[in-house]
Parts: structure tokens; C-alpha cells; sequence
């Protein structure tokens, strides 16, 4: 289907912030089980509300709660966008899609991402409206020229129509350049305790076996504008490493890591090896060294366990040739039981023989 830990020392600094404002629509068609339409709207790539054509709607922070008890005007803005306008406009567009690329069959996944950036320094605002089709990029509003782009050829026809209507391209340019950057400005002091926080992580080394490369992983970050890389005294390397992205946890932290190819890495050079995680508004760095002793491992357990399969086949294998060889034993005798004597008086002279 297409789709959509070490040696620190650490000074909190002030810095500027690029906040972000993203609402995220997806119609799909041909997934059972799954709602055809879709809502998520997210504040500085924290979730912040979801809804779907099912009726659910859901808010996801306690400072959006607090933001729609004081202004009850928006939560119905979320509402009806999400329950009529969005669940409309974007069923007709998908359909309609499908039907001009001649598509009746299979799984097709129409997406909307609009919203705008912030800085909160420069007081800079960008905004953007782009369309997405079963996981690439379709159509995207350019704000300048006050026109639609086509990303490729099935989206010129869409391009005219949406051209031509420029009562909808000035209310798009109002929502993205005056609604959306004055919600998250609001948004953002309703939310600065948990949006401008700063969370550390805790790094780890980890390797899988003894000849795969050494991954340096830090996870329970916030906020996501970090860096994580490989240092060979004290220089960054570029080469024999490899960088993850950057990836979300459940409870609203991130993650990433970055390898180390270690077949280039003499044992005596270990330690000019150092994992050095950097996050914005934190002065200092977390530093941890390339140590066989830090490394966390699953090898050893993994042979353990082997052994312990080994031992318990062995075992086993050995029960079962004793109950064969049981049956085996139980069937000739069966076969061939001893003979009785012949009558009492033979058996008395046997057991009384005389003198």
C-alpha cells in the first residue's frame, strides 16, 4: 500500500525559533476498515488535534483544551473544516481524480499538508497549500504569483480550474499568511511550558554482532533540531558513517542515531573515536567515547540461547529414542509371551524335585 548515553555539561541558551503550523488532510479509497477521510493538525511537529469523516475528534494537549474553552469559535472552525468542508471537498477530488487517470480499482491516497512557518526572531512568516497523490507530489499554491503549480502532467488540467478561480486562491492567501500565523503565535504561548521545553536523551552504543558497524543512538529528545555524529579527534567524520533520520517516539520525544563502520578502526584507535549529540538551545554537548565496555550487545544472549535450544534438542531427541525403544519393547512382547507350563502336577514336580 502506498503512503502516506558519556561526559556532558549543559547551559541552556536562548535561541531563535522557527515554529511551525501543520495541518494534514488524507482521503483514501479502496482500504477497508479505514476511514475514508482524515484530519491531523500539528504545532512545532507535536500533534495537537485528530479527527476523521467517523465521527472522532480528538484533542491531544492539554494547552490546545485550554485554548478552545477561551476561544469556543475555533474549536467549531476545527469542526465543521474537518466533518464538512474537508470531508467533501477532498472525497470529490479524489474521486474525480480517479476517474480522469481512469483508475477504478486498488488503493489510491489524496493528501493536503497547508500551514505556515514562523520565526519567532526575524517575525518572518511562510506559508504553503500542496496536494499529494498516492505518495507523490501533485499541485502546491505559489503565494508570489498568485498561482498553482503542477508537479506533474495529470495535475495541469487541475492547475487551470484552480487558476482561474481567484476568489479561492485570496482566501487561501489570508488563511496562510494572517489566520494561520496568528493561531500559532497563540498556540505557542499557550504552549510555550511543553513547547519550548528541552528535553535531553540518553545515548547508547549498540551493535548487533561482533562485525557490524557500532550505532550511536540517542532517543528522548526534545525539541527535534538536533544533530548526532561521529568525531575522529575531535573532527567530524563524513566517511564510514552512516545517518538515520530524525524519528518520532510515542511520547511526543524523538529519536536518531548514526553508524560507525568499524573495519577501517584499528583496536588501538578506539579511543580518538568519540558520538557527539548536539541540540539547539543547549550550549553544550553530549559526548560519549567509542569503549568496547560501553557497548550494549546481543550476541552473547543470542549464544546462550543457542545453546540452551541445543541442549534442550538434545534432550529432547534422547526422550523420544527411550519412549521408541519402550514400544519397541512392548510390542515384542506382546508378540512372543512367555510359555505357560504344562499342568499343576509338572509344575510341583519342578518346585519339589524329589530327594
Amino acid at each position: 500500500m502506498k503512503t502516506l548515553l558519556l561526559l556532558f555539561v549543559f547551559c541552556h541558551v536562548s535561541s531563535p525559533v522557527t515554529h511551525t503550523l501543520r495541518f494534514f488532510f488524507t482521503a483514501s479509497s479502496g482500504i477497508p476498515n479505514f476511514p475514508e477521510v482524515m484530519g491531523v493538525a500539528k504545532v512545532n511537529d507535536t500533534e495537537a488535534g485528530y479527527c476523521d469523516n467517523n465521527g472522532n475528534f480528538k484533542v491531544k494537549q492539554d494547552w490546545v483544551e485550554n485554548i478552545f474553552n477561551d476561544d469556543p469559535r475555533q474549536l467549531q472552525w476545527y469542526r465543521t473544516r474537518c466533518f464538512e468542508i474537508e470531508t467533501k471537498s477532498l472525497k470529490t477530488r479524489i474521486n474525480s481524480l480517479k476517474r480522469r487517470l481512469n483508475q477504478s480499482e486498488g488503493v489510491h491516497i489524496l493528501q493536503r499538508i497547508t500551514g505556515c512557518d514562523w520565526d519567532d526572531e526575524k517575525g518572518d512568516v511562510v506559508g504553503f497549500n500542496q496536494f499529494g497523490y498516492d505518495g507523490e507530489d501533485f499541485i502546491s499554491l505559489d503565494l508570489e504569483t498568485q498561482t498553482w503549480i503542477a508537479a506533474k502532467p495529470q495535475a495541469v488540467t487541475t492547475k487551470l480550474t484552480w487558476d482561474a478561480d481567484r476568489d479561492r486562491i485570496k482566501r487561501n492567501e489570508i488563511d496562510l499568511t494572517q489566520v494561520y500565523p496568528t493561531w500559532l503565535k497563540t498556540y505557542v504561548e499557550y504552549g510555550k511550558d511543553f513547547l519550548m521545553r528541552t528535553d535531553l536523551p540518553s545515548v547508547s552504543l549498540l551493535q548487533k554482532t561482533p562485525s557490524s558497524p557500532v550505532s550511536c543512538h540517542a532517543t528522548g529528545f526534545y525539541p527535534d533540531k538536533a544533530d548526532l555524529f561521529w568525531r575522529k579527534d575531535g573532527e567530524q567524520l563524513h566517511e564510514d558513517v552512516d545517518h538515520g533520520e530524525i524519528l518520532p517516539n510515542k511520547d511526543g520525544t524523538f529519536q536518531m542515531r548514526v553508524d560507525l563502520n568499524l573495519s577501517s578502526v584499528r583496536p588501538e584507535d578506539w579511543s580518538r573515536y568519540d558520538c557527539v549529540f548536539q541540540l539547539s538551545g543547549v550550549k553544550n554537548h553530549i559526548v560519549t567515547k567509542l569503549d568496547k565496555d560501553q557497548i550494549r550487545t546481543n550476541w552473547e544472549t543470542s549464544s546462550i540461547t543457542t545453546i540452551l535450544i541445543i541442549i534442550s534438542l538434545v534432550v529432547l531427541v534422547l526422550v523420544l529414542i527411550a519412549a521408541v525403544g519402550f514400544m519397541v519393547y512392548r510390542k515384542k512382547q506382546a508378540k512372543d509371551p512367555p510359555s505357560p507350563p504344562g499342568n499343576s502336577s509338572e509344575l510341583s514336580e519342578r518346585l519339589n524335585p524329589e530327594t
